[in-house]
């Protein structure tokens, strides 16, 4: 097993287990994490996502090099393929990108070293990043004559001011944790022994709160990030209606009322 799973107070926690690669990801890892990733989707018990790394040195330094070397078919026709057809073809990036899995739960990366590559990558995907003081991060592909295919072009440009993104990107230069920090790349720093901590801690919070109310969120600011600001608004009155009767939004109100912690079912 390349991943630890587990699921406490409504928080599923993907550890990424292979600290004796740095936490690679090779195809059976990137595999099982897909796995993992949508059955917490699927597990209305879950509202919240955690993924870190195994170990102390690293969160993850993307592709395992040593295991995700050209195949002998070419891109051409695995281009065309299905997504597990082509990730087992070589196409692994696409295993990388998780947009397909319609994940609208928070996902929280929880960075206790070395991020770098295709797991910047992945924790680019998160919607919160929180980091440990030793934590580095980069986007290192072009000093090995390759480009960063799974979203860090894109999302790192959204993610920090382009300028400072252009020369991670160019240079394949590394940031610390505390720089990081002040560009926005993270939300929140941590002592690394107290890291965990601190995930659980933010992740309990986002968890407290109404689970449909929270994932409505997250798909609003997904569906209306590269609309007309016209058609934005009006999706979000939508998702508000929709909202509207339901039994979360009538106890969060009553909870209000009666000056009591609101119990929120997901309904």
């Amino acid at each position: 097993m390349t991943i630890r799973y587990s699921v406490t107070d409504h928080i599923a926690v993907v550890t990424l287990d292979r600290p004796e690669a740095l936490n690679a990801l090779d195809i059976d890892t990137l595999v099982e994490l897909r796995s993992r990733l949508s059955e917490a989707r699927d597990d209305d018990d879950v509202r919240v996502i955690v993924i870190t790394g195994a170990g102390a040195k690293s969160f993850c330094v993307g592709a395992d090099l040593k295991r995700t070397l050209p195949p002998s078919t070419s891109f051409g026709s695995s281009f065309v393929k299905s997504l597990d057809r082509a990730g087992a073809e070589g196409i692994y990036v696409r295993l990388m990108e998780l947009s397909s899995l319609r994940i609208f739960k928070p996902m929280i990366a929880a960075v206790n070293g070395y991020c770098l590559g295709g797991g910047l990558e992945l924790a680019l995907q998160c919607d919160l990043r929180i980091a440990s003081k030793s934590a580095v991060f980069g986007l290192p592909e072009a000093i090995v004559a390759s480009i960063p295919a799974v979203c860090g072009i894109q999302a790192l440009q959204r993610a920090v001011p382009s300028a400072i993104a252009m020369k991670m990107l160019l240079t394949g230069c590394k940031i610390d944790a505390e720089y990081a920090h002040r560009v926005g790349l993270i939300s929140d720093l941590a002592e690394p022994e107290a890291l965990m901590d601190e995930a659980m801690k933010l992740a309990r919070a986002i968890a407290a709160n109404g689970p449909l109310a929270v994932q409505m969120i997250k798909k609003v600011i997904e569906t209306s990030a590269n609309v007309p600001l016209a058609q934005a608004l009006e999706f979000t009155e939508l998702a508000w209606g929709a909202m509207r009767e339901s039994e979360d939004r009538v106890e969060g109100r009553k909870a209000f009322a009666e000056k009591r912690i609101p119990r929120y079912c997901g309904r």
